[in-house]
């Protein structure tokens, strides 16, 4: 099935009421600490660090009790792998200094963690499942050695993603999700650097393949208000899955741009005052695939 905008914003606000967004949206309720939050959060952190050890040892017995059952493995070549293939024959990290950076933010039952070191980057989305945290997705991009060349463009309406795409929302929160990454697609078509902040949180990265930087939320905007893309240009959608987690969602999708090899690309969408904006953005170029 193809979801159109107006078909994902059937029970939601559609792109007009998307754009009356309230101020001050992004600043979270402030509250006094809270312990057991807190506590919470380590043990997936604890959790990040336990599977990183037993990756470095390839020990498969540990693996198995962090690993989710739909866990999937993403190099920096864009090759995914199945929790089984994992188990099986444990691959290596592009990451394995132990003075990485990283960044972790949690969104209730939801953990993501980001890695930094130089030129790659690996994204953890840890999920709280009855039995603790177990990780979902694991992705790696490295990025380019030099900006990338410029790519001809295209004069044509953006339609995949930003009016329609391939895939079936089944709940709500799906509906609501695919009505603003649609509508955010749409802005940075436009060039639109106000309303696109609007549907991206204050803490997000993005990692892309086919650029040679990372981006930030107000680097992004930056590059928007300048017409700078950076190799961050929309892409039509090939397949799409979404991993509904109340408060936060999960999209998994392939896409294949007008010029180059498909990408597959891992989205952290969180529900903040009641709005759906996206917190991550991995893309990584899949190297096996044939280019257009």
């Amino acid at each position: 099935m193809i979801t159109t905008l107006s078909t994902a914003c059937s029970a939601a606000p559609c792109l007009a009421g998307l754009l009356a967004v309230p101020a001050g949206l992004q600043a979270p309720a402030q509250s006094s600490p809270n312990p057991q939050k807190e506590d919470f959060e380590q043990r997936a952190l604890a959790a990040d660090r336990a599977f990183m050890d037993a990756v470095a040892k390839s020990d498969t017995a540990a693996l198995d009790k962090f690993l989710d059952v739909r866990f999937t493995w993403t190099d920096a070549n864009g090759k995914t792998l199945t929790r089984q293939e994992v188990l099986q024959q444990t691959p290596k990290p592009a990451i394995t200094d132990a003075g990485a950076q990283s960044t972790a933010h949690n969104y209730g039952s939801v953990e993501s963690i980001q890695i930094h070191s130089e030129k790659d980057h690996a994204l953890h989305v840890w999920v709280n499942r009855s039995a603790g945290w177990r990780l979902l997705l694991y992705q790696e991009v490295h990025l380019l050695d030099a900006p990338p060349a410029p790519t001809p463009g295209t004069r044509a309406a953006c339609e995949n993603p930003c009016k329609d795409m391939p895939f079936e929302p089944k709940t709500q929160n799906e509906r609501d999700v695919t009505a603003g990454f649609m509508a955010l697609q749409t802005y940075t078509v436009a060039r639109d650097a106000k309303n696109w902040g609007m549907y991206v949180a204050d803490e997000f990265e993005a990692a892309n393949s086919n650029s040679d930087q990372t981006l930030t939320k107000r680097s992004r905007m930056e590059d928007l208000a300048r017409s700078k893309m950076a190799g961050y240009t929309p892409m039509p959608v090939v397949d799409m899955r979404v991993l509904d987690f109340g408060t936060a969602a999960i999209l998994v999708s392939k896409h294949q741009p007008e010029h180059g090899k498909p990408v597959h690309i891992t989205r952290v969408w969180i529900k903040r005052a009641g709005h759906w904006m996206e917190a991550a953005s991995y893309q990584t170029r899949i190297e096996d695939a044939p280019a257009r």
